[in-house]
This record gives C-alpha cells, sequence and structure tokens, in this order.
C-alpha cells in the first residue's frame, strides 16, 4: 500500500518515531497513515538496521540478471545493425548465428536502445499489426508498378523510372529495372527477361495508368494484348485505393528507404547495379515479418510455365466471325466500323451473338472488348 505524503523520507521518520514513542499504538499509525502493517514493520526493521539510511527508496533492480545479454551476443547485435541499419530487433534477431543462444526479439532491442542505435527511418519501438491476405502458392499472382520516378546527378542522363515486380505469396523481389521511362517498349522488354528466368505467372496486377492501363473507356493497351497472348490475365486496381498493390507499395517504400535514399546515382547503370546488389539481399537475406522472419527466396519457386520463343497463335470458336483490327484501333462489320482499342492493331478478334437479339460481343483470346448494338451502331 502506497504511503500518503509528499516527502516520502519526512512521513517515514515521522511514522517510525511516532511508533518508538511510549504507549503507541501501531494499527492505528498504519491506519492513519494508510499503509499496511505488512509496510510499517519493514521500515521499522530497516531503520533499526541502518538508521535513517534506511528509510531512503531502494533500486528495484535484481540482484543478479542470468538473463541479460553478454559481451559477446551485444557484439554480434551491434555489428549486424550497423551492416543492415534499416533493420529492426525482430530481422537482427532472426539473422544472430546458431552458436549463440537466440535470445527474444525484446532483447536485441534492449540492446540498441542501451548502445542507443536507431534505426534509420523508423521509430526503434514502431510496432503496428496489419491482417494481411496473400495467394496460396507462387507464381500466382506477381505485382507490379513503377516505384515514382527520381533525378540523376547527372542531368544529361533524365531521370530513373524503378520497374518492380513483386510475388504475391513470397514477397520474392522478381525485378527491380532502372528504367529511362515509363512506355510499353521498355516495360515489355523488362517483362521478358523476367519470364525467361524465372517463368511465367498465371496474372498480373497493376495499376490504371499507362503502359498496362487503358486510357480509354474500352479496350485493351499493347502490353495486356502482349500479356494474353501469353496467357496472362491482367487485373487492375480500383482508381485511388493502393491497397490492391499493397506489398509491391510497402516494397517501393523500403526500396526508397535503403537505396534510392542514401545516395545519389550519376546513370541509369549506376542504378541498375545498386539495385542488383540491394535486391539478392532483399530476397536471400532479409528476414521478412509476414514469413516468420524468413526471406523471400525461402517461399519462392520458380514458374513451371516457360516464356515461348514465338507467341503462340490465337484460336477462337469454330462459329465465331473473325475480324482484323485497323492501326486506329477498329474493325468493321456490317458497313459500320466500331472501335475497341489501339492496342490491338493487326490482331485478330472473334465476334459472337449473344441471347439478346441484336446484340454482339466482341472477344480478344478470352478478354471480352466490347458489345455491337446493331440496333444503335455507334
Amino acid at each position: 500500500m502506497p504511503w500518503k505524503e509528499s516527502t516520502s523520507m519526512s512521513s517515514r521518520l515521522e511514522f517510525v518515531l511516532l511508533v518508538l514513542s511510549a504507549s503507541a499504538n501501531i494499527a492505528e499509525l498504519c491506519r492513519r497513515f494508510g499503509i499496511s502493517r505488512k509496510t510499517a514493520y519493514k521500515w521499522l526493521e530497516r531503520y533499526h538496521a541502518e538508521g535513517e539510511g534506511g528509510l531512503q527508496d531502494r533500486s528495484r533492480q535484481p540482484h543478479c540478471s542470468p538473463c541479460t545479454a553478454d559481451g559477446e551476443l551485444e557484439m554480434q547485435v551491434l555489428a549486424l545493425h550497423f551492416e543492415y541499419p534499416y533493420w529492426g530487433a525482430r530481422k537482427l534477431c532472426a539473422l544472430l548465428p546458431d552458436t549463440v543462444k537466440r535470445p527474444h526479439h525484446s532483447t536485441v532491442h534492449a540492446i540498441l536502445q542501451r548502445h542507443e542505435c536507431q534505426v534509420l527511418g523508423v521509430p526503434i519501438s514502431q510496432s503496428v499489426v496489419f491482417k494481411r491476405f496473400e495467394h496460396e502458392l507462387p507464381n500466382d499472382l506477381w505485382q507490379m508498378d513503377f516505384k515514382g520516378h527520381f533525378a540523376l546527378t547527372d542531368t544529361a542522363a533524365g531521370r530513373c523510372h524503378p520497374l518492380t515486380i513483386l510475388d504475391d505469396h513470397s514477397r520474392f523481389s522478381l525485378c527491380i529495372a532502372a528504367c529511362g521511362n515509363e512506355r510499353y517498349a521498355t516495360v515489355r522488354t523488362a517483362l521478358q527477361s523476367t519470364f525467361e528466368r524465372y517463368g511465367m505467372p498465371a496474372r498480373f496486377t497493376a495499376d490504371n495508368g499507362p503502359p498496362w492501363g487503358s486510357t480509354g473507356l474500352i479496350g485493351l493497351t499493347k502490353l495486356e494484348v502482349w500479356l494474353a497472348r501469353l496467357g496472362i490475365a491482367v487485373g487492375h486496381s480500383r482508381p485511388n485505393h493502393p491497397q490492391t498493390q499493397g506489398k509491391d507499395e510497402r516494397f517501393h517504400r523500403t526500396l526508397k528507404l535503403e537505396v534510392i535514399g542514401r545516395r545519389g546515382y550519376g546513370s541509369l547503370a549506376q542504378c541498375q547495379s545498386a539495385f542488383d546488389a540491394w535486391r539478392e539481399i532483399y530476397n536471400a537475406v532479409r528476414p521478412h515479418q509476414s514469413l516468420n522472419q524468413q526471406p523471400p527466396i525461402s517461399r519462392y519457386r520458380c514458374s513451371g510455365r516457360s516464356f515461348p520463343s514465338v507467341l503462340p497463335p490465337v484460336e477462337y470458336l469454330p462459329d465465331d466471325q473473325i475480324r482484323k483490327v485497323d492501326k486506329n484501333g477498329y474493325l468493321s462489320y456490317g458497313h459500320h466500323r466500331y472501335f475497341v482499342g489501339e492496342g490491338l492493331h493487326a490482331e485478330s478478334v472473334a465476334i459472337r451473338p449473344t441471347c439478346t437479339d441484336g446484340l454482339l460481343e466482341v472477344f480478344f483470346c478470352k478478354h471480352k472488348v466490347r458489345e455491337i448494338d446493331l440496333q444503335n451502331p455507334s
């Protein structure tokens, strides 16, 4: 029970002296001072043993701490911190060698605090719990996006547009390409190189901007057409809803913190060299909290769908009416022209009837491109 006083020493001394006076009633004095008998006898015992000095507050630190980190452990934690200054206690704990007894991550946290080590860019006490969603298998879904472009130190070299591709299941970084622009040809080259190394996914997800998103109301982009020919579906996030690309967005934050923001780069080649070196660490060394502090490579497997040397032909149903799309993105049917997207230039599309009289559907591969209303052609 706590003392009811403003100055603890004076109150304790007063209580002890009153107790030692003749005809003192200890129970009544305890009630008046608001303390228990156990507390009263503790301070009386200390006063008899040490005098007034025994009434001082004592440190509550235990006489011995068998679980306190030893010097070797502290040196290993500090060495890992200086090598990976952006990683927190959980990640550093997972990287400790098996030669030492692995401590709880709070012990590593305490070591960093004791040596006034700050995790760069992140408060050391930060602890946030997220509800995570992921696909069941590697290569079920890849997330793709451009990290915000940044200027190179050599102004004549332009700007760097980092293209990133992340596997949804494993968080494995499949590509960080230092691009000079965000055009279709540039993205296709980077994707083809990625497919040749890791195989092809079942599906991509991307935002709605070019080159993967169409700026028009209908139609497919050149990139979507190429991916459709490869049998890869493409999904798009809702406008102003970055959570759909949450894993890649979080990856971008780490990339900016640990690579882009650390130094300047004079050329795309310098950027690519830094990206490649960091990607190896991210995939094979850096523990990931959502993967039970294992690196992404522990869960990733290459796709069994190899990239073909020649695009497979587009096949349609026997009763489909086939039309070729002109360079402006139009097809001709029944003396009218219908827009289906410039991305389908020189491609063949299929026109199929529906259950509604006079209403037709236009397909490219498995993608429904648009509807044609013969009663109201436009």
